[in-house]
């Protein structure tokens, strides 16, 4: 167990216990077992909230923190999974109670059997409830339970929380700024991802199926310490590039087109997110190329208003302009450049926004807008910037143009004097590309 891991999570509570009102309590669950047929359960992924404050990693667990004076401000309980020969031996080792609290530094610890009545006695007396309700049925269920118990037995002096209050904002904005030591993990994630797209394209052969690539993928993710992809590994050859979230990624790669990978490694909970497009054979026709270079334009252009101060629209706006222009130019779009940004005729090519907030969530929490203003961005922010182009076969355009999907996509974290390109380990020139290919 990584010590530095531990104390940042022991750091993440105490912060969070001084956001939260006078005498209240949290209640965080971990994830639990999904079952994916019968008597199987998919791989278990623990739940975000959950991991950033504790790194605890069996599922079902409960947290409790408590800033009540009765104890100095500043208790954390985890209910976790007791000690069980015969289970462990079928489905892994636990830690337990007591090797829980001393490996994962919380002031006390309890036996999940023990949770009812233990989940009662943190309750009661407190204000003020946190809670995330609604994103785990079994602890909704059970604070409704609990908190109805001590309604209901004022004799025995007993007093439940007055007010239930959601804790995702506070912190889901504790989360949306990244610690030097999350950005190092960011960071490796990122170059694992790199290195794997690296790899796909220098594998990449006509004749080879979509699920070629993504088994190089994932393959060099593994290898490299990171066992799980963070999303659905999206490969679509050719008219597959213009399906946004294609992820059947069973079809041949065919001579002539090009194919769009968007992959990236989960590393210590945190997510990467690359996208890349090239040619199956190496190297780009010209109406490819063409597309391609449209596409590279944007993204250069609105890296530039990463910053300090500017907004995701900005940065939309600027690829917005550069694309409609474009199209503009090439015949896939009439008339002039302010009508069509203004109708939105773009977005039959260019359907959805320039990126998103990433950490331990691919698409990753925290607010895009602050008191119905579009949020300005600030150090240890980490996000997406990831402009494309999609003409399907379908599109009512000359017929030279049908079947080219393109996205270029890099992860960025902001810095005092602009930003960061964190996935700069992949290439992406039209010319970097074909020369990588060609060995």
């Amino acid at each position: 167990m990584k010590d530095e891991f531990i104390a940042a999570c022991v750091e993440r509570r105490n912060e969070l216990l001084g956001k939260m009102l006078p005498n209240s309590v949290a209640v965080v669950p971990a994830a639990s077992l999904v079952t994916r047929s019968n008597d199987t359960e998919y791989p278990f992924r623990q739940n975000s909230d959950f991991h950033y404050l504790t790194h605890f990693p069996e599922p079902d667990a409960v947290l409790v923190l408590s800033n009540s004076e009765e104890f100095d401000s500043q208790l954390s309980a985890l209910f976790c999974l007791d000690k069980d020969p015969q289970a462990e031996i079928w489905h892994g080792r636990r830690f337990g109670a007591e090797e829980a609290m001393k490996k994962f530094a919380f002031d006390t610890t309890h036996i999940l059997d023990d949770l009812d009545i233990g989940l009662a006695s943190y309750l009661d007396g407190h204000e003020n409830l946190y809670h995330a309700r609604g994103q785990h049925q079994a602890t909704d269920e059970l604070i409704d339970h609990v908190m109805q118990q001590l309604r209901e037995a004022p004799k025995q002096s007993k007093i439940a929380p007055a007010v239930i209050i959601d804790l995702r904002p506070l912190l889901h904005e504790m989360r949306l700024f990244k610690t030097a030591q999350e950005l190092s993990v960011m960071q490796r994630a990122a170059d694992i991802s790199s290195n794997a797209h690296t790899q796909a394209m220098q594998c990449c052969q006509p004749g080879h199926n979509e699920y070629h690539l993504e088994a190089t993928i994932h393959h060099t993710f593994a290898m490299h310490g990171a066992k799980h992809p963070a999303y659905g590994t999206i490969v679509g050859g050719g008219n597959n590039a213009c399906i946004l979230h294609y992820t059947q990624n069973d079809a041949l790669l065919n001579e002539g087109d090009l194919v769009l990978i968007d992959a990236g490694a989960e590393l210590e909970g945190y997510a990467a997110d690359i996208t890349r497009t090239f040619p199956i054979n190496g190297k780009f026709t010209h109406e490819q190329a063409t597309i391609y270079q449209l596409v590279l334009d944007a993204q250069l252009a609105s890296l530039q208003m990463f910053k300090p101060g500017n907004t995701f629209k900005m940065a939309n706006d600027v690829a917005i302009e550069v694309l409609t222009q474009g199209l503009l130019e090439l015949g896939l779009l009439e008339g002039e450049l302010t009508d069509n940004i203004d109708k939105q005729t773009y977005r039959a090519f260019y359907m959805h926004g320039i990126g998103h907030w990433l950490g331990l969530d691919v698409h990753d929490v925290g607010n895009y807008k602050v008191d119905g203003e579009d949020r300005p961005f600030e150090p240890g922010m980490v996000m997406t910037v990831e402009p494309g182009l999609y003409i399907s076969q379908d599109a009512k355009v000359n017929k030279k143009w049908r079947g080219i999907g393109v996205r270029i996509e890099d992860n960025i974290v902001i810095t005092e004097y602009g930003h960061r390109v964190m996935t700069a380990g992949v290439v992406k020139t039209i010319d970097e590309i074909e020369q990588l290919m060609a060995q």
